[in-house]
């Protein structure tokens, strides 16, 4: 394959890898807690000597959008929301992740859970235990349970160190690499969940451009073909 193929060819493979990175985004469009992906290209160069050197495109880094998404009213007793930074500490069976996923429940055993089963913790990683038939549980704003008046727990809120250090796991789970630490002042809202900040119209807009683009680069490379071909085709003759 000559150079124009693999440079096309490397166009096509990061386009196709955008496709589905947004299709991702659209089928997560009302997923609660969800962070929009993106994918950023980058420039990969050969050496040579300044005449035979070879530039062609790689998308291999996806970056994540933190942008905060909707609250949306639930009132759900145990149904959780934060207004601005921080996310949620869980433990997942790989080890403690961060989530803005804010739908627990309590389990059998009175632990309260995601949706997936995992443990809410708090600041400390310890699982966050709701008492039997608290049905008057209060969540104040910095992520204290209270019952009766009497406080029973906080739910951990955290912030990571470095967010580009962050490993997406699943939907809503995210691995802090960089490590994490509590969140000074969280603001924890109860009753609220917060959705998804995928806009499914610029996502749709989105797919139409880079098909658009995907299609314009088969065209070159079906057209590049006939080319060859009828270079082979002359030289036999």
């Amino acid at each position: 394959m000559e150079t124009a193929g693999y440079t096309t060819l490397s166009r096509q493979t990061g386009l196709m890898r955008e496709l589905q990175v947004i299709a991702n985004n659209i089928a997560n469009a009302n997923t609660s807690g969800f962070r929009q992906e993106g994918v950023i290209f980058s420039e990969y160069v050969t050496e040579g000597d300044g005449v035979s050197g070879v530039a062609m495109a790689a998308a291999r880094v996806r970056n994540t959008s933190y942008v905060q998404g909707t609250l949306e009213q639930t009132g759900g007793t145990f149904d959780m929301a934060i207004e601005g930074d921080g996310f949620f500490l869980i433990q997942a069976p790989e080890g403690q992740r961060l989530t803005r996923a804010g739908a627990f429940s309590p389990s059998a055993e009175g632990t309260l859970v995601t949706s997936d089963g995992y443990p809410v913790l708090d600041a400390g990683g310890t699982p966050v235990f709701v008492p039997p038939q608290s049905d008057d549980l209060a969540i104040g704003r910095d992520g204290t349970l209270s019952s009766d008046g009497r406080a029973i727990g906080q739910i951990g809120v955290v912030r990571p160190l470095d967010e580009k250090q962050m490993v997406r796991e699943g939907g809503v789970l995210f691995r802090a690499d960089g490590g994490f630490e509590p969140l000074e002042d969280p603001r924890v809202v109860q009753g609220f969940v917060e959705a998804s900040n995928v806009d499914p119209i610029l996502q749709v807009a989105r797919m139409v451009e880079v098909q658009r683009a995907y299609e314009l680069g088969q065209s070159f490379m079906e057209r590049e073909d006939e080319r060859v071909r009828s270079a082979l085709k002359a030289f036999i003759k």
